[in-house]
């Protein structure tokens, strides 16, 4: 019985430790709110990176691309790809996003590394579906997407005063580089 309980306890203490993280990382900041009428269909597809915060899984990366597309079980395969131009050679990351409530609100959470889930939510996105602004679970994480490698004057400053809004420093964020 005491070889069971040295066992059971640490690993429902473990179990309970990862329901408690995997619940709270899929949140969304304070002040943000997803988009409504969010039709994932014409989100999918290629979108460029134009500007980010710096952060691990993103450190010395260019050129970074995000490719959606739909899973046969109804989930959206997510596959990153970008170039570090310190090691000189391009990344890949493949993960797999789902919707936290209903389709029509852009709350996703993603993962790269099961079990572990992130929050994913489109914040803002232009009428036909050019320009996203995402923010992660936390003000640590913010990404402008675009179709294409720039973007419009204007859009770039409703995101930025949207993301200040919501309690973001935008004079951290790292315009990326498409070369």
């Amino acid at each position: 019985m005491k070889t069971f309980q040295k066992i059971a306890i640490p690993v429902s203490l473990g179990v309970l430790g990862l329901l408690i993280f995997n619940s709270c990382s899929v949140g969304i900041p304070k002040g943000a709110t997803a988009v409504q009428n969010f039709n994932a269909e014409k989100y999918l597809g290629k979108w460029y990176e134009i500007a980010r915060f710096d952060y691990k899984f993103e450190k010395d990366i260019d050129n970074v691309t995000a490719t959606y597309s739909q899973n046969p079980n109804g989930t959206i395969r997510v596959d990153n790809k970008g170039y570090n131009y310190v090691k000189k050679e391009w990344k890949e990351s493949i993960g797999e996003a789902k919707f936290v409530n209903e389709k029509t609100e852009a709350r996703l959470k993603v993962s790269f590394f099961k079990p572990i889930w992130a929050g994913y939510n489109v914040v803002d996105i232009d009428e036909d579906y050019q320009y996203a602004l995402v923010v992660g679970n936390s003000l640590k994480y913010l990404w402008i997407l675009s179709r294409t490698k720039e973007i419009p004057e204007s859009i770039r400053q409703r995101f930025l005063e949207k993301a200040k809004k919501i309690g973001y420093n935008t004079d951290e964020l790292i315009w990326v580089k498409h070369n």
